[in-house]
């Protein structure tokens, strides 16, 4: 008898004779509902628990360590921050860092996280504990976590028109037909662009056809949202019906792919913001919050620190494959509060400003060697994995986010500002340099040993010096003011010292070097816009004319060695006297180089400081007076606002 050979089970004690077939079905319905059940009891077993859960039962699971998020090149720390902000260009590898990243031959760039790096991540998934493992709904929209944001009150609360009186146009005749240029060079990209590459991230221009990459998790229309800001500064007002139609038409949010946290959140969450706060225009707020959302996943870890890379539909995240130890990065997870801060502000949901507050309150906590934040960080652990330290590739927007997030604050965010000057004073005691012929630079560090270089991407850092200048310790303004402008001149010498008069990735202060690349893997430039960002901050702290004719310095030499017949295209050597073009219009070179370049050239009533502070793809954010807009919004501003 079957029922004999069960524990425990007697025949006799049955009390009746049952059928061998009933007692089989029995004992079969039995053992399918114990391995069922058991199934919930594995670790994390969250592809199982997705056969049997709804979608929005499902928690977002990260993903092993080995992934790809190219700020800098696999195996090359330097270059892995570049690829993270680079347009993922033909050529280009990732490299870490504010742009996305190029390669040119063996080496990658720092600008964005490059194809390269993903197609690198490890199948392997993580499944450790997530601290706060929250997806967020609709509530954000409907207005539960808060009253509704009012566009009216925002408006209230600045200080001067966005646009200054008469759209920021300069007095001298001279100055104005150099921002006519600049405004020429944009239209003349956008055409090209819509031309050859409409809906599409990017423009290869010299093959005239467009490029998607795998860096935005299936999003397009990259260099549309980037340029929605500046189209709308310049004028361009055709061109900004164009762009915003499309948002509202075609920017499809569903998407399965496998996207940078870092990217996609400074250049659609920056870009969409951004065009909302300057136009009131709905479909961006309503776009910007779906699309936060749709990132807070990735900060589902043991310690609250994001990974890398996510995948927008289903949250799963992981770390770059190339990122040590499964690590993520400091220029990443440092490079968000800006954007999460005003999600919040405009859904109501503090969860977003929760998320990067949480970040900081661990930061504080760890120990810093020597004052100093190295670039990489476990997001499972909270502890330091090397101790490399960078003001470009990999760090540099980090330290950019804290003076912001101050000023942002309208000065009330008294940790941030604690945090930036100090790790300003660490900087300058351990990182800060003057070569044999007295030029000043910020050097590498690692684990104790100085690494004589700078990148482009770190030539951000004079405009970041000299905006925090004003609030520093006492007596210190015009120590910083002066590091500032040293700097930037610093960064103007790897231009004047190249044969096209365009700086190089990255350029030494050793072996007989200085402010040049001695790497052939260092020699191309993508389009960056750091330099020239410098020289629109100092134009605006100091007025010395020099800022404005580097600029000018800056545009002829885009129009010379960059301008092909449609578009503009990086080059791979800044020393060769015939240049060889890279055939990537970066969405960055419309949403920064230009941008930067065009306000150098505006008077400083356009999109004032005092009101407006940059994120790092430099779209503008409003400075938020919390009391201000208390005292100003009401339920008539939120209705208006809510049928606009």
């Amino acid at each position: 008898m079957v029922l004999r050979k069960l524990p425990g089970v007697s025949a006799s004690g049955m009390g009746l004779r049952l059928s061998q077939k009933f007692v089989f079905l029995l004992f079969l319905s039995g053992l399918v509902t114990l391995c069922f059940g058991a199934l919930f009891f594995l670790p994390d077993t969250v592809r199982l628990k997705r056969i049997f859960l709804s979608k929005n039962e499902n928690p977002a699971v990260t993903v092993g360590s080995d992934s790809v998020l190219s700020k800098k090149v696999p195996g090359d720390p330097e270059h892995q921050r570049a690829a993270l902000k680079v347009g993922e260009g033909s050529n280009v590898k990732p490299k870490v860092s504010r742009k996305p990243s190029v390669t040119h031959g063996a080496r990658t760039v720092e600008r964005s996280v490059g194809s390269r790096a993903q197609d690198e991540r490890s199948p392997a998934r993580a499944h450790e504990p997530a601290a706060g493992d929250e997806r967020v709904t609709s509530a954000a929209h409907s207005g539960e976590h808060g009253r509704a944001y009012s566009y009216e009150a925002f408006k209230k609360c600045l200080l001067k028109p966005a646009l200054g009186k008469n759209q920021g146009t300069p007095s001298d005749s001279e100055t104005l037909q150099r921002r006519e240029k600049v405004k020429e060079m944009m239209k003349f990209a956008w055409d090209n662009y819509k031309r050859y590459a409409w809906g599409q991230n990017e423009l290869r221009p010299l093959t005239r056809n467009g490029h998607i990459g795998n860096m935005f998790g299936g999003l397009r229309g990259a260099s549309i949202v980037d340029s929605l800001d500046t189209l709308y500064i310049m004028g361009l007002m055709e061109e900004y019906e164009e762009a915003k139609e499309w948002v509202q038409n075609n920017l499809d949010l569903i998407s399965n792919g496998e996207a940078s946290l870092f990217e996609v959140n400074i250049r659609y969450v920056g870009g969409l913001l951004s065009a909302y706060y300057l136009t009131g225009a709905e479909i961006f707020k309503q776009k910007v919050v779906e699309l936060g959302e749709k990132l807070l996943p990735a900060f589902n870890t043991p310690t609250g620190i994001p990974r890398g890379v996510i995948n927008l539909g289903s949250g799963t995240s992981w770390s770059w494959g190339w990122a040590s130890a499964g690590s993520s990065i400091l220029a990443e997870f440092g490079t968000l509060h800006l954007e999460f801060i005003h999600l919040s502000q405009l859904s109501g949901n503090p969860l977003f400003t929760e998320k990067v507050m949480n970040i900081r309150k661990l930061l504080n906590k760890i120990e810093k060697p020597h004052g100093l934040y190295p670039n990489f960080l476990s997001p499972v652990s909270g502890n330091w994995v090397q101790h490399h330290v960078s003001i470009g590739g990999l760090g540099d927007s980090f330290y950019e986010y804290l003076i912001k997030s101050f000023l942002m604050s309208d000065k009330t965010d008294q940790e941030a500002k604690k945090m930036y000057y100090s790790a300003m004073e660490a900087i300058e005691t351990n990182l800060v340099q003057k070569s044999p012929g007295g030029l000043t630079y910020v050097a590498e560090w690692r684990g104790g040993i100085l690494d004589h270089k700078m990148g482009h991407l770190a030539c951000f850092s004079g405009g970041m010096i000299g905006i925090g200048a004003d609030d520093g310790p006492a007596g210190h303004k015009q120590h910083y003011l002066d590091l500032a402008a040293q700097i930037t001149h610093t960064c103007h010498e790897s231009y004047s010292r190249s044969a096209t008069k365009l700086g190089p990735e990255a350029f030494r202060f050793d072996a007989g070097a200085e402010a040049t690349a001695t790497r052939m893997s260092d020699r191309y430039y993508i389009l960056r816009p750091e330099v020239i960002e410098s020289y629109m901050y100092m134009w605006r702290l100091t007025h010395d004319p020099k800022y404005r004719q580097w600029g000018w310095e800056a545009v002829e030499a885009l129009e010379k060695q960059c301008r092909v017949e449609a578009g503009f295209s990086g080059i791979r050597d800044v020393y060769a006297s015939t240049v060889s073009h890279d055939n990537m219009q970066q969405s960055f070179f419309l949403s920064e180089t230009l941008k930067y370049l065009y306000l150098l050239f505006s008077d400083d009533d356009l999109l004032p400081l005092d009101d407006w502070v940059f994120n790092t793809e430099a779209h503008p954010l409003p400075v938020i007076r919390k009391r201000c807009l208390q005292e100003h919004s009401n339920p008539q501003d939120d209705e208006q606002t809510n049928l606009e």
